[in-house]
């Protein structure tokens, strides 16, 4: 099931992004299936200001508490930026088990996927995300600012851009709970925790609560 965070992104971001450079019809980061289904335009990594850009996203991200405990991130890829319009649309794929960041040697395992929207919905038509899994299909369309994250092995598409332009920035996690199951078992038990906090202050079952987190995330991470 895909989980909902959100990266409230600074005004700046939205100006340059404003306009996409450079156009990849079946390139970029694709692999060989994905490439046979992706039409949209994406930033290129020669852009002057990418690496900014990357920093800031990261940044943000990792400062997210919901993002840090639905991902768990160990290593991430530095995040992409992309543009749809015009019927713009990537089709039915599966991302790369595998990626390596532009001129890197260090490979990273893509466990957890996730997407940051930079338009609101009602700037465009069309161009929902949709990810499919055992429950069904789950479709994100979410408000400037706002980020789904989940499972890279789901299937998933984004719908054609029939008016307007969608831009969001995309990225991949390498998770230190590489089984998704696990990381899922932990992310409720880590959302409940905070709830139950919240409602009843620290109390001596909650601490016992966090010690169990805690050792489960010991006993599984992999760093």
């Amino acid at each position: 099931m895909a989980k909902r965070g959100m990266a409230r992104h600074p005004a700046p971001l939205r100006e340059i992004l404003s306009t996409v450079p450079g156009i990849t019809f079946g390139a970029g980061e694709a692999g060989s299936q994905a490439a046979r289904v992706k039409r949209n335009r994406q930033l290129p990594e020669n852009t002057p200001t990418l690496r900014r850009l990357r920093e800031i996203v990261t940044a943000a991200l990792m400062r997210n508490p919901l993002f840090f405990s639905a991902a768990l991130p160990h290593r991430i890829l530095p995040p992409f930026f992309n543009r749809y319009e015009g019927g713009e649309t990537f089709g039915d794929h599966v991302d790369n088990a595998i990626r390596r960041p532009w001129r890197s040697e260090v490979n990273i395992r893509t466990d957890v996927s996730t997407t940051l929207f930079f338009t609101d919905p009602e700037e465009y038509e069309g161009g929902d995300l949709v990810v499919e899994d055992t429950y069904g299909d789950h479709t994100a369309r979410l408000p400037a600012g706002d980020a789904i994250v989940y499972p890279s092995t789901s299937l998933h598409r984004v719908e054609p851009v029939t008016s307007g332009a969608r831009v969001c920035s995309f990225l991949w996690t390498q998770s230190m709970i590489r089984d998704d199951w696990k990381r899922t078992l932990l992310f409720d038990l880590d959302s409940r925790i905070q709830r139950l906090r919240a409602q009843l202050g620290e109390t001596d079952d909650l601490v016992g609560l966090t010690s169990h987190y805690h050792n489960l995330l010991r006993m599984w991470a992999e760093v």
